[in-house]
């Protein structure tokens, strides 16, 4: 696998506050008003490292979740840069449509002093209309891949030479198959340019990329281990595989929560999950990339005005999604990846307030929950659905009539009436035996799961193990091999040996 040239990696802990403000950067004053607007002070760990890089003109490659700045990172030291020249100086190409209108807004905001220009270009929009906005001489265009290179192939954007170009969400790229149009769209782009790189994670497509696209980069890595935001309390339930549905919905009456999201892995999962959520009348609605775009765009705008309680999302639809006061996060799937996870979760407990994340996992899945457990040195809770009672009266008449009397009951019934008011000891009883007997289970319970917890602890020690014995026999015969080699060479000198 070919590696990457770059400067020496940045892999900083996001709970470290910075010692800087934003004025240290030399920035504008029209910008720094707009940032002190936004009532930003101090800059995130990825602001404080990426925005000199931007600023001196080097090529950047940064490693970082949602929820990190890392919009900013790249807006504040573009609308730095930027001169009153006719042409656009700027691109960002980003997966999705409602990032690309997100980041707008995000520059339109920290700029609103500088009165800078945008255009956002996107699919399902009519391109009469984006080429008409071209003639009010944009600085900035964001865009996203179809679209942009729509425009270049029918030759609709003259003079297109930004001095610029981001590349955000890359991973999402990727997975969306974008990758052999963000390389045709960079045929089309001029060679002295700088190359800002931002992604969640650094597959090796990601890194054969940057390759062909970056000089030189210099590397910024904010780690997801140290984005795991404390706010937010992490709990997991083990469940079987034809449980899910009926589990998400019995946690959504327990929790009852204000606002949430539910993460799927498939467009289909979301659709039907969505309408069987709607007609046990809960407030919910889908959101993944299949959906018209004044549909996405309806079902974002009312989930943020709280007229929607419950967003059935994929990855995909959602990726940047920035939605205030999401009180809880369901993963209906466990995460791909444990960055998967970190990104999902950073949805909730945002701007200081208080977040719950809930995982559903099988007992296959469990191992890859502890994966996440390690890689995030997350505290994750391990916790139990409550039951339900299922109250069938002749179902419960024919189960208790057909128990048998002991002798023992008899003698205890008889000393009990004399401590106790008789109907009184009739509904606790019976009370009981609902909740022991005819109570609804759904998931395992937490001695089923301790039981998989020594059955994994006892495979790792044995893969361990077993690892090593081959490791010793590997390294017995290596160094048989090496010093005969050595022998026969006839050419053994003091610095072989040395």
């Amino acid at each position: 696998m070919n590696t990457i040239s770059v400067s020496k990696a940045t892999d900083t802990n996001q709970d470290i506050q910075s010692q800087k403000d934003f004025s240290s950067f030399g920035l504008r004053e029209y910008l720094l008003k707009g940032i002190s607007e936004l009532g930003f002070s101090t800059p995130s760990p990825i602001q404080e490292q990426s925005i000199p890089i931007v600023l001196s003109g080097g090529d950047l490659i940064a490693q970082a979740q949602t929820g990190t700045g890392k919009t900013a990172a790249f807006a504040i030291p573009i609308l730095n840069k930027i001169t009153r020249r006719n042409n656009i100086e700027a691109l960002i190409i980003t997966p999705t449509r409602e990032l690309a209108m997100q980041i707008n807004d995000e520059f339109l905001k920290l700029g609103r002093f500088a009165r800078i220009k945008t255009i956002c270009m996107y699919g399902g929009q009519s391109i009469k209309r984006q080429c008409d906005l071209l003639k009010n001489n944009p600085k900035i265009m964001i865009a996203t891949p179809g679209r942009l290179l729509d425009h270049l192939m029918n030759g609709r954007l003259q003079d297109f030479t930004p001095r610029i170009v981001v590349l955000d969400e890359s991973d999402e790229m990727l997975d969306m198959g974008f990758l052999d149009d963000i390389e045709q769209i960079f045929s089309y782009l001029p060679s002295s340019k700088q190359t800002l790189l931002f992604s969640a994670t650094m597959p090796e497509a990601i890194q054969n990329l940057a390759l062909k696209i970056l000089h030189e980069p210099k590397f910024v890595k904010i780690s997801p281990i140290d984005i795991t935001n404390k706010d937010i309390e992490q709990k997991y339930y083990i469940i079987n595989e034809s449980e899910r549905e009926e589990a998400i919905i019995r946690l959504l009456e327990i929790y009852a929560p204000t606002k949430s999201i539910i993460f799927t892995r498939t467009k289909r999962e979301a659709d039907m999950l969505a309408k069987r959520l709607f007609s046990m009348n809960f407030n919910a609605a889908a959101l993944h990339g299949d959906m018209e775009q004044w549909d996405r765009k309806t079902v974002i705008t009312n989930f943020r005005q709280s007229k929607i309680e419950i967003l059935v999302a994929t990855d995909v639809a959602s990726r940047g999604l920035d939605i205030s006061e999401v009180s809880h996060v369901f993963n209906y799937h466990i995460p791909i990846n444990p960055e998967s996870y970190v990104h999902r979760i950073g949805r909730t407990g945002r701007a200081g307030k208080k977040g719950i994340a809930i995982t559903l996992a099988t007992p296959l899945e469990f191992k890859e929950i502890n994966k996440i457990k390690q890689t995030t040195k997350a505290q994750i809770e391990l916790c139990e659905i409550e039951s339900t009672e299922v109250l069938d009266k002749q179902q419960l008449l024919g189960r208790i009539a057909s128990i048998e009397v002991s002798q023992n009951a008899e003698e205890m019934l008889e000393i009990l009436k004399n401590e106790m008011d008789f109907r009184d000891l009739c509904l606790k009883l019976l009370s009981n035996y609902i909740a022991t007997q005819c109570a609804k289970t759904i998931g395992l319970k937490k001695d089923e799961i301790a039981k998989l917890e020594a059955i994994e602890y006892a495979n790792n020690i044995t893969f361990k193990m077993n690892a090593k014995t081959a490791k010793a026999r590997n390294s017995k015969k290596n160094t048989r091999q090496s010093v005969k080699s050595r022998y026969s060479s006839g050419s053994i000198t003091d610095s072989i040996w040395g």
